[in-house]
C-alpha cells in the first residue's frame, strides 16, 4: 500500500517539530483503536440522559480514537507535545471535510473539561448531537482505514 498523498506536506511539518512521532510493528495497525472507538461511542449513548457532561466527552473520546486508529494505522501518532490539537492537524489536512467536527468537540470537550463558568455544561441535546457527530467521524474512518499505508 503507497503513503497517502494529500496532507503530506502538513504531516510532514507536524513530524519535524515533533508534534507527530512515527510508530513501528504492532502499534501501527489501527484496527484496536477504531474497535476501541465503537466501544466508547456506545458507552457515551449509555449515559447520555443522566449524565450529558460525560456523554459528550466520551464522543468526543470515541472522534479521537478514531483519529488516532486512522494515524497508527500509518505510522504515526500524537506527541505529548502536539497532543489532541495534532490529531486534528493531522487528519483535517489528510482527510477533509469527513472531520471536520473533530475540531468543534475538541473545543467544546476542553469548555467541560475546564470549565470558565458556572453552569455551562452540555445539554442533553448537545451530548446527542456530539454522539451522532462522532459517529460520522467513526464512519468515515472505517471506510479510510484500509487504504492507508504507512506514511
Amino acid at each position: 500500500m503507497t503513503r497517502w498523498s494529500r496532507g503530506e506536506a502538513e504531516i510532514e511539518a507536524l513530524l519535524t517539530v515533533d508534534n507527530l512521532q512515527r510508530l513501528t510493528g504492532e502499534a501501527a495497525d489501527g484496527r484496536r483503536l477504531l474497535a476501541k472507538a465503537h466501544r466508547t461511542l456506545d458507552t457515551a449513548r449509555t449515559v447520555v440522559a443522566r449524565d450529558p457532561d460525560s456523554a459528550f466527552v466520551l464522543a468526543y473520546d470515541a472522534a479521537r480514537q478514531a483519529a488516532t486508529a486512522l494515524l497508527a494505522h500509518q505510522g504515526l501518532r500524537p506527541t505529548t507535545k502536539g497532543g489532541h490539537y495534532a490529531v486534528e492537524q493531522a487528519v483535517r489536512a489528510q482527510f477533509g471535510p469527513g472531520f471536520r467536527q473533530f475540531g468543534h468537540l475538541r473545543r467544546r470537550r476542553n469548555e467541560l473539561e475546564y470549565p470558565q463558568r458556572p453552569g455551562d455544561d452540555a445539554t442533553t441535546i448537545e451530548a446527542t448531537t456530539a454522539i451522532d457527530d462522532a459517529g460520522a467521524i467513526i464512519d468515515a474512518a472505517q471506510l479510510l482505514i484500509d487504504q492507508l499505508g504507512l506514511f
